[in-house]
């Protein structure tokens, strides 16, 4: 049973073949950004536990999952520690996502049944999450490691699925260079929600980017 909502979260990642993240301060800010992205396809999104508000804003989106959009997936990323992974499991998130990788974090989402994907930067980190269960890692930070560390490492790990997060590009050379190396997703961050575009609450840009991006995803795996 634990196997299969971890699967099924992998499968739900893999397929979408990017990752939207973000933090606001703002909750109904942070309810029309996921709005936009769900208009636009997207049904799983990481909100990052960067902000004094975060665990409040999650809830909102929450409730707004619950009130219309049942089929979305909130993973929580920026968990350091057990007592976060606690608080949001507890509040309801899908999916934990990491920058490092943490013993106690994997206890407890495989206590409570949950997909954690821990960030990795070395060969040494990524074998400790495998040897732990982890069937997805986050490459962190992924514009420091590069496509070429994918291509470097990625057949030590068979059945390993990576994912590249931090300064990945929405433009085809970039995202080709990812999947061609390997990965089964990108995460998108201020490439896609920026500061500027918060800030201006640009919703019409951030609907184009993301689409761009769904489509660029379709064209590399295609090609």
């Amino acid at each position: 049973m634990i196997m299969d909502s971890m699967e099924k979260g992998i499968a739900a990642i893999n397929e979408q073949g990017i990752l939207p993240l973000f933090y606001h301060d703002d909750a109904e800010l942070c309810k029309d950004i996921v709005r936009v992205l769900y208009e636009c396809g997207i049904r799983v999104i990481e909100f990052t536990n960067r902000g004094e508000n975060a665990l409040a804003n999650f809830r909102q989106l929450l409730s707004l999952k619950e009130d219309g959009l049942p089929d979305l997936k909130i993973a929580v990323g920026t968990i350091r520690t057990a007592e976060q992974a606690d608080d949001f499991i507890a509040a309801g998130a899908d999916m934990l996502i990491s920058p490092v990788f943490d013993a106690d974090i994997a206890d407890r989402a495989y206590l409570h049944k949950k997909l954690w994907i821990p960030g990795c930067m070395t060969p040494t980190e990524i074998h400790v999450a495998q040897k732990a269960g982890c069937n997805l890692v986050k490459l962190f930070p992924g514009n420091v490691l590069g496509p070429g560390f994918v291509s470097g490492v990625r057949e030590l790990f068979p059945g390993l699925n990576m994912m590249p997060t931090g300064g990945v590009e929405v433009e085809e050379k970039n995202i080709r260079g990812w999947f061609d190396a390997g990965v089964c997703a990108v995460g998108l961050g201020s490439k896609l929600i920026s500061k500027d575009l918060l800030a201006k609450r640009d919703f019409d840009k951030l609907r184009s980017l993301t689409k761009e991006a769904i489509e660029l995803v379709k064209r590399v795996r295609n090609n």
